[in-house]
């Protein structure tokens, strides 16, 4: 059974290897959608707890991008560069990850499975 759930948070960064416009400082109303796989627990009756996932990804993500200049973090913050962090902060806390996506945009977002 595959569980997600979105997130979203706030933060500025700068793009200093980008030939245009996203070289300059600037910020996006991000959107993070997290992928759990396991198997349904006969007792619980569920894979992962939302509130459990919820409080995880808050604690391992948000609480350290929301409302943050992203380049105080990760040197380069590419949507990229972005999600191979966030996956690396998630995949001990969150047995079963197998996806992070991640939108900058609305219509534009980067999706990492571990590779």
């Amino acid at each position: 059974m595959r569980v997600r759930r979105s997130f979203e948070f706030e933060a500025a960064h700068r793009l200093p290897g980008h030939p245009g416009k996203c070289r300059e400082l600037h910020g996006h109303s991000y959107r993070l959608v997290v992928t759990v796989d396991g198997r349904v627990d006969a007792a619980s009756g569920m894979t992962i707890d939302f509130a459990d996932l919820k409080a995880a990804v808050r604690r391992e993500v948000v609480a350290l991008l929301d409302h943050r200049f992203v380049n105080d973090v990760i040197e380069n913050p590419t949507a990229e560069a972005m999600a191979v962090w966030i996956w690396s902060r998630l995949a001990p806390a969150l047995a079963g990850l197998v996806e992070v996506e991640l939108f900058e945009t609305r219509s534009c977002s980067v999706v990492y499975r571990g590779e």
